[in-house]
This record gives structure tokens, sequence and C-alpha cells, in this order.
């Protein structure tokens, strides 16, 4: 299925020179970065205008606007004037970064040099007068190659960051009783631009009632599925029911995203939706995760968003998992750990969320707990609709974005691996490996009061994402810590 639900960024750029420099040189270093970044295959145009001052600064916004720019890139090709380059940057309302030209060679240094080392600490001081949240990369000056790929990078920080600002949470349902971790506050994300809508669980049922009237439409939804499971099915009398609820659901997303563009779902999924509907909706959430609309489970309001932030980061599906159980010794056996170790490894776990394309193998089943609650453990009805199987080995990001019971924001960022090891166990589930994971559960997890629920897309994303949420405003980003360097609060004589 085709991603969808994600921002495209086109970049706008724009060259900025100080008046007593010479305005060609930034133009022939800017042409340099664009042939640069068309390699790169990187959507993105130069401003025709150079900024030498305010009206410039002005036009120049006005120009990448109306070509449909929702980035910006301020070039110091030169020393550059700080207080038209951050006037442009004041003005775009996308996300912005700043960067500057390096010498080329000896030759320029006689009399091309364009001093814009020092241009960007100028530039900075009035970033900071302004108050404005810029993307400055880690190392800013550069030659044009440089450049590009720091720009290219830039693009996926900036997909996070317009699609954070541009989106809508949708929640059916209270959260669950004894998941006090996912009754967060909502103020922190009207603070980040996000949209809420919560609905009831009765909305939810009327919704997929209403969906039963286009049984064209089931049909073509329930023969898409048995050409995605391809047998691994026990139940093909499940599939309309199933269908009709994924249905609902995308109708629901179509007609309710209002002056957002982009959706996520927060669900409320037991234990009275199964008697309700007659399934589990694991198997859905996964097909909506794999189309790009996370479908997060118990109404975790912040789980959707960090999922959807990895989306975004990675280009991938991303999932939402418990950070669920130890791995015991006997699985290790002749495993490859890629040097990590075995106190650092844990499983990921959910009841059959995490989309086809992500799962090494999978099938439909049935949920074991939920069964063991609501049916006896007798032959599964209602509790039937899971995806399940071992995740599929590869990179990991391990994300999550938090509004904490004071209304803060906080965050974890950290990349590891799903490892090939069987989990021998039920669910959605893999085994991951992060360095230094035991202590950053304890000093992180734990002590900072996070849920129980993980964001992880399927690719190495942390640096991608540690700029976006820096972006974002948000201070509080807590990453594994190195042996030797401990945690506020840790022991320093040891466990």
């Amino acid at each position: 299925m085709q991603l969808m639900n994600t921002p495209a960024i086109r970049l706008g750029i724009v060259g900025v020179s100080r008046d007593c420099f010479p305005v060609s040189l930034t133009q022939k270093r800017l042409a340099a970065v664009m042939r640069e970044l068309k390699k790169l295959k990187v959507d993105a145009v130069a401003a025709s205008v150079t900024i030498e001052n305010e009206q410039q600064a002005v036009a120049a916004c006005d120009e990448l606007l109306a070509r449909g720019c929702n980035a910006a890139v301020a070039y110091l090709g030169n020393f550059g004037p700080e207080g038209p380059t951050t006037l442009f940057l004041q003005r775009f309302p996308g996300p912005r970064m700043a960067c500057a030209a390096a010498e080329e060679n000896r030759a320029v240094l006689a009399t091309d040099r364009g001093d814009a080392l020092c241009g960007l600490l100028n530039c900075s001081y009035n970033i900071g007068l302004r108050r404005l949240p810029v993307h400055v990369p880690q190392a800013p000056v550069g030659l044009p190659r440089e450049i590009a790929r720091m720009i290219a990078d830039f693009a996926a920080v900036a997909r996070v960051v317009v699609g954070i600002r541009n989106l809508k949470v949708f929640g059916f349902g209270p959260r669950p009783q004894d998941f006090l971790a996912c009754h967060a506050p909502i103020q922190p994300l009207v603070d980040l631009g996000v949209a809420v809508m919560e609905n009831s669980e009765l909305d939810l049922l009327a919704a997929f009632e209403d969906a039963a009237s286009d049984q064209t439409a089931i049909a073509a939804i329930a023969a898409d599925m048995a050409r995605e499971l391809n047998g691994r099915c026990a139940w093909p009398d499940l599939l309309p029911r199933l269908a009709q609820y994924e249905l609902a659901l995308t109708k629901f997303y179509e007609q309710n995203l209002g002056a957002s563009a982009y959706g996520v779902f927060a669900n409320k999924c037991w234990p009275a939706f199964e008697r309700a509907f007659g399934f589990v909706p694991c198997y859905i959430n996964s097909r909506l995760a794999g189309r790009g609309i996370p479908v997060a489970c118990e109404v975790d309001l912040y789980g959707a968003l960090s999922e959807y932030m990895l989306q975004c980061a990675t280009l991938q599906p991303a999932t939402l998992l418990d950070i669920n159980n130890s791995v015991p010794a006997e699985l290790l056996r002749g495993a490859r750990l890629q040097g990590i170790a075995a106190r650092d490894l844990f499983m990921g776990f959910h009841c059959g969320n995490t989309c086809s394309s992500c799962m090494k193998s999978c099938a439909m089943k049935y949920q074991l707990i939920m069964n063991r609650g609501l049916e006896g453990g007798a032959a599964p009805d209602v509790t039937r609709g899971t995806l399940e199987g071992q995740i599929r080995p590869g990179p990991t990001t391990l994300f999550r974005l938090q509004g904490t019971a004071d209304a803060r924001l906080e965050s974890y960022l950290a990349e590891g691996e799903f490892l090939d090891i069987a989990p021998h166990s039920f669910g959605s589930i893999g085994v991951v490996g992060i360095r230094d994971f035991a202590r950053f559960y304890r000093h992180v997890l734990i002590e900072r009061r996070f849920p129980h629920h993980g964001g992880f897309g399927f690719a190495h994303a942390g640096r991608t994402l540690f700029d976006a949420v820096r972006l974002l405003g948000v201070a509080a980003l807590h990453t594994p810590l190195p042996a030797g360097t401990r945690y506020p609060g840790e022991n320093p004589f040891g466990a």
C-alpha cells in the first residue's frame, strides 16, 4: 500500500549578502549548492532575489511562498546582513534553517573571502533577539556539497514539523481504567499546534453501523485483506466485518479532517469493544498504519503522535509497542546480538497492530489474553482479528513525545535493532537490542514516569527526530548515556 497522510516538503533557498561584499559571491555559491541539491533529488527552489536589505527579505519570502515552499533555508554566501536575514526567517511561516558558505581554496582568500563563518555568529544573535526557532546544523559552515547534504537532512526534519503543525488526533473512548499513563493532558498537544477531536465509543459504533450500507466497498476491502493474508487467516468469514470497520475509520478520517491536513487515531480497543463489534481491531490498525494513518491502542494520544513523527522521519510505517518483557537466556543461545549486552535486550509487543510489511512472518490469530478474560479460554469468537508473528529484523528507532501530568512536554529517543531471534510468544512481537538500554530504562523511562507504550520506526532516525523535537521547542529530550556517564540520581556506587 502507498504511504499517505505525510507532508511533501518543498524547500525555498535564499542567498543573503552584506552590501559591503560583492553580491555575485553569494549568487555563485548558491548556484553551486542548487546543482548539488539537484544531484540529491531534493525538491528545492532558489529565490530569484538575493537578500541585502529588508525590502528584499519581504520579497524573497513572498516569492518562495508563492512557489509552494513550506520550509526555507537562509544561506549566507558571505557575511550576510543579520537584520534582513532574520526578518526573512521571522516572516516565513514554515520550518527554517540557517547555514553558511565555507571558503573554497587559497585563491579566494586574497579578495573573494566571504567571512560567512563570522556572519553566522551575528545572525544567531539576531535569531535569539527575535526568539525564533531556527534549525542550525551541527556543522553549519560548508562547501556546496556539504551544504546540500545538510539541506537534504533538514527536509526530513521539516517533514516532521510540518506534519505535527497540521495534524489532528482523533480519539475514541475514554482512556482505560488501569492505564493511567495514557491519561495525558491535551494542553501540550494544542501548544504544538495539534488539533484534538475526542469522541465516545458510541460515535465509533455508529460510524461502524453506518458503513454497513456500502457493501461494494466492504467487499473490495475484504478481497484486499484476503490477498494480503494470502491464506494465513483461519476465519475468512471474519473479513467482511473487519472490512466494514476499516471503511468506517477511513470515512471518518476523510469527513473530519476539517482545517487539518493530516490525521491519526487513538482508539479504545478493549474490553467492551469486542462485545460490541465482535472482533479485536488490531488487524485494521495494522493496515491503516501501513497506509500512513497510525492507530494507537488504548486511546494513547501521544502514542499516535509519536508513531506519526516516526513515520514522517523515516517515510515508512511505524508501530506502537509495549516495552514489554525481558528475554530469557535460553533464547539467546547461538543468537547474534550484534555486540549488544543481554541486559540491554527486551521484547517489544502488542496484540497485533504492526503492519504486515514490517513483519518477518505473520498470520491472523486471536488475542490470547482477551480470550481468557472475555471468552473463558473457549474457542475464539469476539477476540479474533490480531496480526501476529515476529517483527522483521533490522534497524529501529524507539521514540516517544509525552505530555506529563503537569502539562509539560518530555521525550526520549534511542536507536537500536530488532534482532533475528524467535520470540516464542504471541502478538506482534520482536526482540529489541539498544546499547545501554538497561540504565536508560531505569533512569529515564522509569525515573521520568514515561508510559509503557513506545513508538518504533523501522530505520535509524535519531538525528532527524532529535533536531525536529528541538525545533518544536521541546527542551526535555532524553537519550541513552554510555557507561561512565551518570544520569541524574544514578547511584555512583553501582547497581
